[in-house]
């Protein structure tokens, strides 16, 4: 488990996305973080249809007018409640989750299930 915080929850607002680099399973990786309220989900910042990232530019995500993170490659949208594909190329795939959990107001690194 981490010894430093991915990111201070008040650092981005409720119902926000922010991008942070992580080590997982010791590898370098690149994690969206999704706030809503005092949970925080967090994903791999890959889109399942063609492996590129998710946002358009490093920490900038697309969100449709329904709330939906949208892929700025080719328009994947994924629902933020659990991060499953309801539109787009991969349509019924899902954003592999990451685990965290909040605590002392941030947001760090959880233990797998």
């Amino acid at each position: 488990m981490s010894t430093e915080p991915l990111l201070k929850l008040e650092q981005f607002p409720d119902d926000g996305l922010a991008e942070v680099e992580a080590v997982v399973d010791g590898d370098a990786e690149s994690l969206v973080l999704f706030r809503d309220g005092d949970r925080v989900r967090a994903w791999f910042n890959i889109c399942p249809h063609a492996g590129r990232r998710l946002d358009w530019s490093p920490g900038r995500f697309l969100r449709s007018k329904d709330g939906l993170l949208v892929c700025a490659a080719h328009g994947a949208s994924f629902e933020l409640a659990g991060g499953a594909c309801v539109a787009g190329p991969c349509r019924g795939e899902a954003l592999r989750e990451v685990a965290v959990e909040v605590r002392d107001g941030a947001v760090w690194l959880g233990a797998d299930d």
